[in-house]
């Protein structure tokens, strides 16, 4: 029986002729990556390991994201706790406040993830960069240590999940609607430590940032990663953002999937996950009496610039609702200045809506946006929990920048073709 694609590229860097799932193996790791919240838990756990600095100053990045720029005091002494660790670690990949963007969307922009990586992060979304076909994963921060230290991470071979996309989707059908709808059909843990595969004819039809966010949502389902293969629109996009050389892998023939599933695109339509998980799926049409009090459009899975594009598209010429709070973070510097450049801020702006600078902010319930009491929430971003965004009484819904946009003007949830 033949590997799949992920099972490749954990094999290479195991130094393994083949793999199979539910095998036990260390593989060398191309890329380590922590936060302003994980980094500090382990760089404590570095100092008890008392090892000789990291094994690589080029193979780690260290952006601070989550609380920035800093919303208090305990979060600028985690700050500060990254920040002198890479300086005396000399880290080369360290982000500081106005070099940052949020980590997933900042990364493969600064060309750090590529096809064939093995890439851990502590950070559950780490998942995203299977995009542009890495094998890339979310760790604790102990595992985050233990990388940094030696440049190794044990795995157990996941087995995988093939979903075929066909068709081509309807406009304003974007990465966000597939995976809420894959996620809605097979369950939170629908995938529990195992890859989702994309593969199929639709794929052509998916912008990259279409397919980061697709990725960045496969631990939603409870998937190890997602992953994408690497076709003409990802080697376009790699030539723009970096120099490195990669590999590129191929799931074989004879790969073996535990299931398969058809995801007919031009049937979709905009999807919206209710309150409290991202499974709780339904299509926007039925969502339509919901109320709420307040929109966010960003995060690492939706703040790119084909997001703002599409929320400048529906919002130019028109205002928010009355009442309603439209908070609208693009996810880098350089998204932020192009946001500038093509006018969207001015769009943003002019409809009664507020620009953040990049941060993952609210999405955590950090800040920039807590909800209180009751309140109602239409989220880009990936995870609708109970308490989530604020109060343990608040409600999140996630869907599109495009329903999102509708939504901020109209007041309740609906589609932007009901504009």
């Amino acid at each position: 029986m033949g590997m799949t694609m992920t099972q490749k590229i954990l094999a290479r860097a195991a130094g393994l002729d083949k793999v199979v799932a539910g095998q036990l193996i260390m593989a060398k790791l191309d890329l380590v990556l922590g936060n302003d919240i994980t980094s500090p838990v382990a760089i404590k756990e570095m100092d008890k390991m008392k090892t000789e600095g990291v094994f690589n100053k080029d193979k780690i990045a260290l952006v601070p994201d989550h609380f920035v720029p800093n919303k208090d005091i305990k979060s600028a002494e985690h700050c500060r706790c990254v920040r002198n660790f890479a300086k005396k670690n000399e880290i080369t990949n360290y982000f500081e406040v106005g070099e940052m963007g949020i980590e997933h969307a900042l990364l493969p922009e600064k060309g750090l993830t590529v096809p064939g990586d093995v890439i851990i992060g502590a950070d559950s979304h780490t998942c995203t960069y299977g995009a542009v076909g890495a094998f890339s994963t979310g760790v604790g921060s102990t595992d985050m240590a233990a990388g940094m230290a030696t440049g190794e991470a044990w795995f157990k071979v996941p087995s995988a999940i093939k979903f075929n996309l066909t068709g081509k989707p309807a406009k304003w059908i974007s990465g966000k609607d597939i995976i809420l709808h894959i996620i809605g059909m097979i369950g939170v843990d629908g995938a529990l430590y195992r890859s989702m595969e994309f593969v199929g004819d639709g794929i052509q039809y998916l912008s990259m940032d279409d397919r980061f966010t697709i990725s960045n949502m496969a631990i939603e389902a409870g998937g190890k990663n997602g992953i994408f293969p690497v076709d003409d629109k990802t080697i376009a996009y790699l030539k723009e953002h970096t120099k490195r050389e990669y590999t590129v892998f191929e799931a074989d023939a004879d790969a073996e999937y535990d299931e398969e599933y058809t995801i007919e695109l031009d049937k979709l339509q905009p999807t919206v996950s209710y309150p409290h998980l991202p499974e709780n799926t339904h299509v926007v049409s039925e969502a339509s009496d919901i109320k709420v009090d307040q929109v966010v459009i960003g995060s690492c899975t939706n703040g790119r610039i084909e997001d703002m594009r599409i929320a400048a598209e529906i919002l130019e010429g028109r205002h928010i609702a009355k009442g309603m709070r439209c908070i609208i973070i693009p996810a880098t510097q350089s998204i932020y200045l192009e946001c500038m450049e093509k006018g969207y801020l001015k769009t943003f702006i002019q409809s009664g809506c507020v620009v953040s600078t990049p941060t993952c902010g609210p999405c955590l319930g950090g800040y920039m946006g807590i909800l209180g009491d009751g309140e109602k929430c239409l989220s880009t971003t990936n995870r609708n929990f109970v308490g989530r965004m604020g109060h343990i009484n608040s409600e999140i819904y996630l869907a599109s920048p495009a329903v999102a946009a509708a939504t901020a003007i109209k007041g309740n949830i609906v589609s932007p073709d009901a504009l």
